[in-house]
């Protein structure tokens, strides 16, 4: 597991910068006693930084995860996607930016699954709009919450984790858009009705088991918007939706991970 590094460096910044870069960081930022912060992989020991940048005074601590341990940075940032903002609570907002509490609940936008997400919800959303959408593993409801800052009307967003659930209202009534979402604790076998746009960002073997419940809540030419799934078995995600009637219609791959877009037959 990554983890964090102090360093004072007494004014050599910029060269400090520059070495632990090269050595791997995750990410580093100036701290505020003429030194640096960095987030260091644990397959570089904080000797072999010590040395690098010959120094002594270094003090090291765990790193905080993002979106479950599988983001590393040291604070968060704002930023875009599309055409939404999204930036950390602590920040100014302005008109149109999705503000988002720092938590432990996936969905800070940074994941490269939640990103191409959003990309593929703004394209939708612009191109015709739905008036529903229905937020399946909701973490910090930033699909929810963004589909409505897109211009959605209404949202439902449903996660198994209660703690999950109470960081997403939180997040909706931060934003002003509390009266417009409908939280509930579940998986998608708990629902009744359809929705226009269903989005999934969950992991390949949830969905696939979850394939049967979930293409059950997609409307009459609804769209489908599946994420978190590894490059590697994407097929067998898509043909688990497409063996019950779906259409694939689109696949968005990067850094591993791929986001399938699919269109109901019906």
């Amino acid at each position: 597991m990554p983890y964090r590094i102090d360093i004072r460096c007494d004014g050599e910044v910029d060269t400090a910068f520059e070495r632990l870069v090269h050595l791997g960081a995750l990410d580093v930022e100036p701290s505020s006693s003429q030194g640096v912060t960095a987030l260091m992989p644990d397959s570089v020991p904080p000797e072999q930084v010590a040395r690098a940048l010959g120094v002594d005074d270094i003090v090291v601590s765990p790193a905080v995860g993002r979106d479950n341990d599988s983001v590393w940075v040291l604070t968060p940032r704002p930023i875009r996607i599309g055409s939404l903002r999204i930036l950390p609570a602590c920040l100014d907002r302005e008109p149109g930016d999705l503000r988002l509490i720092d938590s432990p609940a996936f969905g800070t936008g940074l994941h490269p699954t939640t990103a191409m997400c959003l990309e593929a919800m703004d394209e939708l959303i612009r191109t015709a709009p739905p008036n529903r959408v229905l937020d399946v593993g909701t973490g910090s409801g930033v699909l929810a919450l963004a589909a409505l800052m897109l211009g959605v009307s209404r949202a439902t967003a449903i996660d198994t984790d209660d703690a999950a659930l109470r960081v997403a209202v939180n997040n909706a009534r931060l934003n002003g858009l509390h009266t417009q979402v409908e939280f509930a604790l579940g998986g998608p076998e708990t629902l009744t009705g359809t929705w226009p746009l269903v989005v999934a960002n969950i992991l390949a073997a949830p969905l696939i088991e979850m394939a049967p419940a979930l293409v059950r809540r997609v409307g009459h030419h609804g769209q489908l918007v599946l994420s978190g799934v590894a490059n590697s078995v994407a097929s067998e995600v898509a043909q688990a939706y497409v063996h019950l009637g779906m259409l694939r219609v689109e696949t968005t791959s990067r850094d591993g991970w791929a986001t399938l877009l699919l269109r109901a037959s019906w």
